[in-house]
């Protein structure tokens, strides 16, 4: 592993006690408050994020100063965990460690996708490797899944070298995955696993069966292996949340249904409900029986799929609801449950040209809060491509959300 220069060292030392202070002071406690309450069900306080995911290279990559590959890497992790508090002062929680997870990898399926990027939008087509499922079946097979102890070892070993005194590393697993129709859909594209369907149902019967199986061998595998870990606090789970909460162990783990899982499958988002329950959900079904928790959805409608599918769950925690939703429905399939309405704001309005429509981001968040009112609430605006150079403008952003809860979601 490349060796840290003194220079490097040193910039990452500054960094880390940047984190230890944002960690230690008092307004980390507010927010550490809000997400307990969160995760033991109370309805005070809910959380507000801007999520940068989209747009890391304005908020993490040109804020690098450090030249070497290795404490690059560091730097970006340590910048990460803080852009939330340092930019947009958003309800991002914070604890003085610098969190590393065992480098595992599973692959579902035994065949890489075609993608073609286009650098200016970030965007890509996929250009399928699969295009008769019934007649290359064979191709999938041969997933595989793995851990690299002796690297995960000796990246901990240099972290604590450098900065072990100011942040200690702490080992953390993220939420357990289980996606199927996305890699599918990387390797098939969407016309063809649609038409698949229809042209042959019971081979996609077969490909779900396969990848279910991979899942439930990988998830032994982790048990086998002594490699799960708690997910609570801010161990990161699905669609960039954390995993307070007061059910699950927070010491050590054995088994998998101890563990936060998340599941989503945005592919089928068109499909008839009926359609979802019979070639998504018994195989999503036999993945949440592994999980003790669970977060579900990405960008998909869930609004047409929760009475007779999610619903179902009774280990559901955290439900994704996007705009396509009808939100005002979801509100009230979730209203005084135990799961939380973890709403995805429409992006356009914190990324189009010229100065916010303040009113209009008024109008969106009030709308939102009143659908979300009575349930557990968490908003993370994710979906952002772009700030325009503005930084300011996501901070006015995460102000007039927060506004727009204070004065309008009722617990």
């Amino acid at each position: 592993m490349e060796q840290i220069s003194n220079s490097d060292r040193e910039i990452l030392r500054e960094i880390a006690q940047r984190k230890r202070e944002l960690a230690s002071n008092a307004r980390n406690d507010e927010i550490l408050r809000q997400w307990y309450a969160l995760g033991n069900g109370k309805k005070e306080s809910p959380t507000v994020r801007l999520l940068f995911s989209n747009f890391s290279k304005d908020v993490i990559t040109a804020r690098q100063r450090c030249e070497g590959a290795e404490a690059r890497k560091i730097e970006a992790a340590l910048l990460w965990s803080m852009v939330g508090r340092e930019l947009f002062d958003d309800d991002t929680p914070l604890f003085p460690t610098f969190d590393v997870s065992w480098n595992t990898k599973a692959q579902v399926f035994g065949i890489a996708p075609l993608r073609i990027r286009d650098p200016k939008s970030g965007g890509y087509h996929i250009e399928p490797v699969i295009e008769d499922l019934e007649e290359e079946f064979e191709k999938l097979q041969g997933g595989s899944f793995g851990v690299d102890r002796e690297s995960t070892l000796a990246y901990r070993e240099l972290l604590e070298d450098v900065f072990g005194d100011i942040l200690p590393t702490r080992m953390v697993m993220r939420s357990l995955s289980g996606s199927i129709t996305n890699p599918l859909v990387h390797l098939m594209g969407m016309e063809n696993y649609y038409l698949a369907m229809y042209d042959c149902p019971e081979v996609l019967h077969r490909v779900m069966d396969m990848a279910t199986t991979f899942y439930e061998q990988y998830y032994d595998f982790l048990e086998r292996e002594n490699l799960l870990l708690p997910t609570d606090l801010t161990a990161v789970i699905g669609q960039e949340s954390f995993a307070f909460n007061h059910e699950l162990p927070s010491d050590s783990v054995t088994k998998t249904t101890q563990c936060w899982g998340f599941l989503e499958s945005q592919e089928t988002t068109a499909v008839a409900p009926e359609t979802f329950g019979e070639f998504v959900f018994p195989y999503q079904d036999r993945l949440v029986k592994r999980f003790g928790l669970l977060s579900y959805g990405c960008c998909e409608r869930v609004d047409a799929i929760f009475p007779d599918y999610l619903s179902k769950w009774k280990n559901l925690r955290k439900l994704s609801v996007s705009p396509f939703n009808n939100e005002d429905q979801v509100g009230e399939y979730l209203r005084g449950s135990n799961i939380v309405y973890y709403s995805k704001p429409r992006a356009d309005l914190v990324t189009h040209p010229g100065p916010l429509d303040e009113d209009a981001i008024r109008k969106d968040f009030r709308r939102i809060c009143e659908a979300a009112s009575g349930c557990l609430f968490e908003i993370g605006q994710r979906e952002v491509m772009t700030l325009r150079g503005d930084i300011s403008r996501g901070r006015r952003y995460v102000e007039l959300a927060k506004e727009c809860v204070e004065r309008y979601w009722k617990p």
